[in-house]
């Protein structure tokens, strides 16, 4: 008979399914994206275990083969990945709100390394349903089920780069889409219209500033510009 401690992370590990399903061949690819700019095969697979941030490892790897350097590099990594600071208080929001605390039994940056876009939002959808003192771990096999898959996609990536060149060109096109399909899927899941003001602003000013700078240059800016529109046009909305 299992422990409760086996049954939740096991659990979790069984919800991480869907995740699993779309995290194979994003890792696949960014392994095979990362040695062919140039990374060696084991910095793309550190890169997977230490930075773990899915999206924002393929505009890594963009910025350091355009010759960005990491003043550059490291500032546009971290505003992307700025949205992450609210995913744990969320967490803890929906928790309250269903008057049901969590035991805490880990510690909270353990939880907070894993917790992904994708992660993020299947816990917001089924903890609740999840009893309280279970919570945690449910949630630490929720990411480690993901985590697992995200390295173990990247190993597969660079251990096979050189067999790419064999494949059928169709599906060589379509790990080159992988990560503008990536940005697209995220866009579309949490509603274009809602974020029509900052993706129109972030585009138009990329696609002006990319005439006068570099594109790595361009991009940031347009990150920073998008951020403060939409930044605006909620305090302008806001009763």
């Amino acid at each position: 008979m299992k422990r409760p401690h086996i049954q939740a992370i096991s659990a979790g590990m069984l919800a991480s399914f869907s995740i699993v399903a779309g995290y194979l061949p994003i890792a696949f690819s960014f392994g095979v994206a990362a040695v062919q700019a140039g990374l060696d095969a084991r910095v793309a697979v550190l890169t997977s275990l230490l930075v773990y941030a899915g999206a924002s490892q393929f505009l890594l790897i963009s910025l350091l083969a355009a010759g960005a350097g990491l003043w550059t590099a490291l500032p546009t990594v971290l505003l992307m990945n700025a949205r992450h600071m609210l995913y744990g208080p969320a967490l803890v929001a929906q928790d309250l709100a269903c008057a049901q605390k969590s035991n805490g039994q880990l510690a909270s940056p353990w939880l907070a390394f894993g917790l992904t876009d994708e992660v993020f939002a299947t816990a917001m959808s089924k903890q609740a349903q999840i009893a309280p003192e279970q919570r945690d771990l449910w949630l630490l096999g929720l990411q480690l089920g993901a985590y697992a898959t995200w390295v173990g996609g990247t190993v597969l990536g660079v251990s096979f780069v050189r067999e790419v060149a064999n494949w059928p060109s169709a599906v060589r096109d379509g790990l080159d889409f992988v990560l503008p399909a990536l940005f697209f899927a995220l866009l579309l899941e949490t509603g274009i219209r809602r974020w029509r003001v900052p993706v129109l602003i972030a585009a138009v000013t990329a696609l002006g500033l990319g005439f006068f700078l570099k594109s790595y240059h361009a991009l940031a800016l347009a990150i920073v510009a998008g951020a403060l529109g939409q930044g605006i046009d909620t305090h302008r909305t806001t009763p």
